[in-house]
């Protein structure tokens, strides 16, 4: 088939024509589908199932360090927690400190505290005439609306093929002492799939930030999130580059077991320096006695170590694998010859990012709305919710069954050629 901006105005009418009737064909079934967030289906939360049994009335509730979970005690989070989560977030326990279940409530406490007391004796950001950070773009809408939040000044760094536009990253860290940190997913980036290259993480850890306090906020949620464990990236560990580097500060890195067991009853994890422990234990140990002792032993008498873990995401490959290829062929088969659209096509984590024509975006997603299909909204993977050419949509193929997700991508595909055919048409005038 022609590229679309090869097409005469007679041939882009036509086609016109054929999509809206497509459209109104699928507007017409009546749809309620939703393809918006990297939500777990019932298949892969089923895996974790068999957690329910390895606690129960008559079970041994010991500790290895001999305290009682059902008891206060171990703030930091269990020994073999520690043991289990540095393993995964491939680190030492020493490292490591245990919360609930969202990594995302980590972050925000790290920002409030920053605003509130200051890192490590630094001057609290609340008294500070203007707070920085960098967001690498497009990114994940929940860390912009933490900065957001907190009334942040967010600054757009570009995703390039190998990660971060570091040559911006160096600028404005290096030399600006107001940017406090930035926001980054290495491996399997929501919603790119990008993969930082091994220079990529190496520049981050030889960062030498202009302000004290700054941190890498690394947010490693897809470490073991593969979809094929026959090509599985690794990437270099950064806080033992920083280390390296002299820079032992630096990172906070984050981790968690939300898309691994139960999304709403997992556990967390921050990795850090002994320094950055010691500074955020001493705001912990005001803030609570001790995070859900039970549950991290329940999640290790289940995954008991990294080698089991690998081998429970291998299942839930096999789940989403199939969901990730069917976007993949659809969007390859009905718009890759047409020159109106690029997505990306990742290797692991949850998302597909997908690019129209400038200007088209919101206007895709509202469309798939009118439809019955929810999406991301258009501008979510932007600070602020802008994307400045409106061209960047984020595609979650994880939780609709394959038969949905199935429609979905093939009306999706319909709209993306239908709003490309109009604004041809029209500039053509």
């Amino acid at each position: 088939m022609k590229k679309y901006t090869e097409m005469t105005k007679e041939e882009l009418r036509k086609e016109q024509e054929k999509l809206a009737a497509q459209f109104e064909a699928y507007k017409n079934t009546g749809l309620k589908l939703n393809i918006s967030r990297g939500v777990p289906c019932e298949q892969q939360l089923e895996l974790s199932m068999g957690m329910m049994d390895v606690l129960h009335s008559e079970a041994d509730y010991m500790s290895e360090n001999g305290q009682d979970t059902r008891s206060y005690g171990s703030l930091t989070g269990l020994p073999e927690a520690k043991a289990l989560m540095a393993e995964v977030m491939e680190t030492r326990p020493e490292n490591v400190i245990i919360f609930c279940d969202s990594s995302l409530n980590i972050m925000y406490d790290l920002i409030s505290k920053s605003f509130t007391h200051g890192v490590m004796g630094s001057t609290p950001w609340y008294k500070l005439d203007k707070v920085k950070f960098l967001c690498v773009v497009p990114g994940y809408d929940r860390h912009f609306a933490i900065t957001e939040y907190f009334g942040i000044e967010m600054v757009n760094i570009p995703m390039l093929d190998d990660g971060p536009d570091m040559d911006l990253v160096e600028e404005y860290v290096n030399n600006d002492a107001a940017v406090k940190g930035i926001w980054c997913v290495p491996k399997y980036s929501n919603p790119t799939g990008t993969v930082y290259s091994d220079e990529v993480v190496e520049r981050f850890s030889k960062l030498t930030p202009a302000a004290p306090d700054f941190r890498i906020y690394w947010d490693n949620a897809y470490n073991v999130h593969h979809l094929d464990f026959n090509h599985m990236h690794v990437i270099p560990e950064i806080l033992t580059l920083c280390r390296e580097q002299g820079r032992p500060d630096m990172v906070y890195k984050f981790g968690s077991f939300s898309k691994i067991s139960f999304s709403g009853s997992s556990i967390a994890a921050l990795a850090t320096s002994p320094a950055n422990v010691a500074d955020v234990t001493s705001q912990m140990k005001i803030q609570t006695i001790g995070h859900n002792k039970i549950n991290q032993l329940r999640h290790v008498r289940f995954f008991k170590n990294a080698q089991y873990v690998m081998m429970h995401m291998a299942k839930h490959a096999a789940i989403l694998k199939p969901k990730f290829d069917l976007v993949k062929m659809i969007l390859n088969r009905d718009l890759a010859e047409l020159g109106i659209a690029d997505w990306s096509e990742p290797d692991g984590g949850y998302f597909v990012s997908f690019n129209t024509l400038p200007g088209l975006a919101k206007k895709v997603v509202g469309m798939m709305k009118d439809a019955g299909v929810n999406m991301t909204p258009a501008g979510a993977t932007f600070p602020y919710g802008i994307d400045p050419e409106d061209r960047n949509i984020r595609i979650a193929p994880s939780y609709a069954s394959p038969s949905d997700l199935d429609t979905a991508i093939q009306l999706f595909t319909v709209c993306v050629r239908l709003c490309s055919t109009e604004k041809l048409l029209n500039e053509s005038n």
